[in-house]
């Protein structure tokens, strides 16, 4: 074997444990510390999205909702229809559109997600998905934040300004 390739097998291979070696075990939470509950409902819920589906499988947006009466439920339904993908089992899609149903069963406190084909067709086959748009914008928005704060820190006074000094220099170290 060739000195390259021992260097190359003991990088894929002994890296990985070399690393776990060296990571701490988790610690176990600070006594007294809070630990946080959350309130779920005691009444069953059901949401209901007629959500557009392109070529790919992706959603491209919620055509129509019926909602519970419980709003985070219907924020947390909405952003998984969103973000989800409808294809079948050998990895096609439908262009059309389909019905998205979530019930929630406080006994088992478990969620059931359905879908069903409403119609095929429809003219948004070749439109983005709702999750590619999403991160799209994020992006774009994460990137003028980040063009606004280097402006911002461009218009920052220095701190000789501020001071009304420059700084001297230092006695050596020696």
């Amino acid at each position: 074997m060739k000195p390259y390739a021992i260097f190359l097998f003991a990088l894929l291979f002994g890296a990985p444990y070399a690393a776990s070696a060296a990571t701490p075990a988790p610690s176990a939470p600070p006594k007294g510390a809070p630990v946080p509950t959350i309130a779920l409902p005691n009444a069953p819920l059901h949401t209901e999205y007629v959500v557009e589906v392109n070529k790919r499988g992706q959603v491209v947006r919620v055509k129509s909702s019926k909602v519970s009466k419980v709003d985070t439920f219907n924020v947390q339904t909405y952003g998984n229809a969103l973000q989800m993908w409808i294809r079948k089992p050998d990895g096609t899609a439908t262009v059309g559109l389909f019905r998205v149903t979530y019930d929630y069963d406080p006994k088992s406190r478990k969620v059931d997600r359905n879908v069903a084909l409403v119609s095929e067709g429809g003219t948004w086959g070749d439109e983005e998905g709702a999750a590619n748009a999403m991160m799209e914008t994020a992006q774009k928005e994460a990137a003028d934040a980040q063009k606004r704060r280097e402006e911002q820190a461009k218009s920052l006074p220095s701190l000789n300004q501020i001071t009304g000094k420059s700084p001297a220099p230092s006695a050596s170290p020696r």
